[in-house]
């Protein structure tokens, strides 16, 4: 407010933002604080950009700050992104704070849902993102329907998500809750997200990552993927989720990868899940491709390997609980399943497992037995 915003969600007070922006972050001070008072902001897209002087940053969200509703705002802009820090380390953002993308004009232009339309979008803005930073964090904070995904890290290091909640509509096109990329040494606790694609995504190029503590739905699950589009080498390794519950989801433990991606996806463990009318708790797909459903076998693929899956129980919505859709030419190897329990979550139905060219060993696993025990042949 003292560098000049009206405060009242109809004005826009991005200049403001950017003003109190560039202050702290040539401030003098070593720990100099963003403070968003308990009002709303209403706000253009904008990017806070560093290096800074100051070491650390804290900005703190108490009030809502929303975003344009209409899609035009973005006109000659970069329509991927509306709030944005750039190249900003020791970066803590918090407050309980809500950040509104009133994403429901992009939804209705979606090529998704609204091929038809001549002018429809496949592109709309992230609520958030962060971009090549270290040492960072996001907490505390609330995210409300996003255009697309609510939180981008990419290009990050160690950085931690805690107590987040993220909502959008089940039926929204793309709002990945959190989705991350090209990032190594993350945490994502203690946080619950409904939305209308993954609640968390891991894309390519990242490893070390610690998922605990989840709670989500509506979505698509907790997802490895998609890798590979365009025939693009994957390099995925040490993923651990653990202690998060499913209520109503796509998918629960998902890994995805297309047919004519290269490289790898390993030493992922899913364990302590919970699914309830989950329509594929347990999931990899390495045939993926478009149009789906005509996937022909190819040499190439994404190898899938050290993957873990241990203690879930809960239901299936589908009578497919467990689907391991490996590669003929690239088999899924190492795969350890230990104390898995999955019914029908329809009375009286029963479930099944299906497993292609998936090699290892399980223990106490229903629906199964399931993979094959003889080692794959590597090419």
């Amino acid at each position: 407010i003292d560098y000049g915003t009206r405060s009242e969600g109809v004005t826009d007070d991005s200049q403001a933002f950017l003003k109190a922006w560039n202050a702290a972050c040539s401030s003098a001070v070593e720990h100099p604080r963003v403070i968003i008072p308990q009002k709303t902001f209403f706000v253009n897209p904008i990017k806070f950009r560093g290096p800074c002087k100051a070491t650390k940053i804290t900005f703190t969200i108490l009030g809502t700050i929303i975003a344009p509703n209409w899609p035009i705002a973005w006109d000659g802009l970069d329509s991927s992104q509306w709030l944005a820090f750039d190249n900003v380390n020791g970066l803590n953002v918090d407050g309980f704070g809500t950040i509104d993308g009133q994403g429901k004009g992009w939804w209705d232009q979606s090529c998704r849902y609204h091929s038809q339309l001549e002018q429809c979008t496949t592109l709309a803005p992230t609520a958030l993102k962060f971009l090549s930073c270290n040492g960072s964090s996001l907490s505390n904070t609330n995210f409300i329907n996003s255009p697309q995904t609510h939180v981008l890290i990419k290009g990050c290091n160690e950085f931690e998500v805690n107590n987040v909640v993220i909502e959008s509509p089940r039926n929204s096109p793309n709002t990945d809750g959190i989705h991350i990329h090209s990032s190594h040494n993350l945490q994502i606790t203690n946080s619950k997200i409904g939305s209308g694609d993954d609640c968390i995504s891991i894309g390519d190029y990242v490893s070390n990552v610690e998922i605990s503590n989840i709670m989500c739905g509506p979505g698509h699950g907790i997802s490895i993927g998609s890798l590979g589009r365009g025939g693009t080498y994957v390099k995925v390794e040490k993923i651990h989720i653990s202690n998060a519950q499913f209520e109503g989801t796509t998918n629960g433990a998902r890994i995805k990868t297309w047919q004519i991606g290269k490289g790898y996806v390993r030493n992922v463990t899913f364990e302590n899940l919970i699914f309830m009318s989950v329509k594929n708790p347990i999931i990899i797909d390495q045939n993926y491709c478009v149009p789906r459903g005509s996937c022909k076998q190819r040499e190439t693929g994404v190898r899938i390997s050290d993957v873990t899956y241990k203690n879930m129980y809960g239901t299936s919505s589908t009578k497919i609980a467990i689907n391991l859709n490996c590669s003929q030419s690239v088999p899924c190897s190492g795969i350890f399943m230990q104390s898995i329990q999955l019914e029908s979550a329809h009375a009286g139905k029963q479930v099944a497992a299906n497993c292609n060219s998936a090699f290892g060993e399980e223990e106490n696993v229903f629906p199964g037995p399931c993979l094959s025990k003889s080692k794959p042949l590597i090419n």
